[in-house]
């Protein structure tokens, strides 16, 4: 599958919602269960490939401190993993830009793998006991969704596009 290239720039405006959105959706109740994705790391990762920010690191470590809060977790838990999964995806950039959504997809599924693998090992050595592997469903759960859910924040650049005669 070939990379599509969109020829309507998107806003920061419309990052700024779909980030909030995806941080409301990690709120939920349901966000804890095994095999959930992960919507604001899915989301974080998506417009750091397709329209890096200068804030985003910022974005992602307060979002993550905000989350570790909610889900009372260790303090910088959420914020470790978002930063690590942003500067991956920056490293890997150009490479992945080249690919289509499926062979994004097998880049994206081990960057969740290793940042939540680091925050997890932190976290066991902090505590002292081992959490399980409940945290790699959530990751192949986030690599699973990553082509409907890039399809879906599109979704409004390929209606503009379509309706833009010029």
């Amino acid at each position: 599958m070939t990379p599509e290239r969109l020829p309507v720039e998107v806003s920061a405006w419309y990052v700024a919602l779909t980030l909030f959105i995806a941080w409301l959706l990690n709120l939920l109740p349901y966000a804890r269960i095994p095999g959930v994705p992960d919507f604001f790391g899915m989301c974080l990762v998506y417009w750091a490939l397709h329209r890096p920010l200068r804030g985003m690191m910022l974005i992602a470590l307060v979002a993550g401190l905000l989350l570790d809060v909610h889900d009372a977790a260790l303090l910088g838990e959420h914020a470790l993993a978002y930063i690590l999964m942003l500067y991956w995806i920056m490293v890997l950039r150009q490479r992945m830009l080249r690919f289509g959504l499926i062979g994004q997809t097998l880049h994206v599924f081990p960057v969740f793998v290793l940042a939540w693998a680091v925050a997890v090992a932190i976290r066991s050595w902090l505590v002292a006991s081992l959490p399980g592997w409940w945290w790699i469903a959530d990751a192949l759960a986030s690599a699973f969704f990553w082509p409907m859910f890039a399809w879906l924040l599109q979704l409004p650049q390929r209606i503009m596009a379509r309706a833009d005669p010029a």
